[in-house]
Formats: C-alpha cells, structure tokens, sequence
C-alpha cells in the first residue's frame, strides 16, 4: 500500500529520472567516446592538438604507423568533423577543429606546445 502522497512522490521521481536522457544527445555522445576509445585516433588527436598543421607523413612517423593506418584513421574523424584537411600543392596538412574534442584532450591531460 502506498502512503498518501506516496504515489506523487514516485511519479515525480520516475518524471525527473526521464527528463535527464532528454537533456544530454545520448547517442551523439556514444559516438564521441567511441572513437575517443581507439587508441590509435586518441594518439592522432594528441598530436594535432599539440602540432596543429602536421601533414600525414610526419604524423605517421611521429606514432611510427604507416602513412596509409595514419591516412585511414584521419579519413573517420575528418567525415566526423573532428579534424580538417588544408592542401598545399603536394602537401596536406591536419588540425584539430572539433571544440568539444579539444575540450576532452584537456581534460585527460593533454596540453599545447
């Protein structure tokens, strides 16, 4: 049996509990940490934080991966708007562009020059 006032009390609870998934972009945010949770991204992040403008061959050399891992890996964060692309001539050059993503470095440690 559920005293008086009782049963408010719970809707009230479940009404409050529901609202918070409202809030937060739920599967935008799933998406984010899960290509945070690559290591191999998170270290090509960590690099374009700190050398903003490093083409793909000074990249792959940096995490000693090949140009084509490196290039890969840059092509999902460029289609999700993390990084963008400047080409000069021959020469393409990355750097972070994603606010948030930057943010996120922070806050895991990660620092400028």
């Amino acid at each position: 049996m559920v005293e008086a006032g009782g049963h408010a009390e719970v809707e009230a609870v479940v009404q409050r509990a529901s609202s918070a998934l409202a809030d937060v972009d739920t599967a935008g945010w799933a998406q984010r940490f899960d290509l945070l949770s690559d290591p191999h991204r998170l270290e090509i992040l960590l690099v374009l934080h700190r050398a903003p403008g490093i083409n793909v061959g000074d990249l792959a050399s940096v995490l000693g991966r090949s140009e084509n891992a490196v290039s890969q890996a840059l092509r999902v964060l460029r289609q999700q708007g993390w990084v963008s692309s400047t080409r000069v001539g021959r020469a393409v050059s990355y750097r972070l562009e994603d606010e948030i993503v930057h943010d996120l470095l922070h806050w895991i440690g990660a620092r400028h020059g």
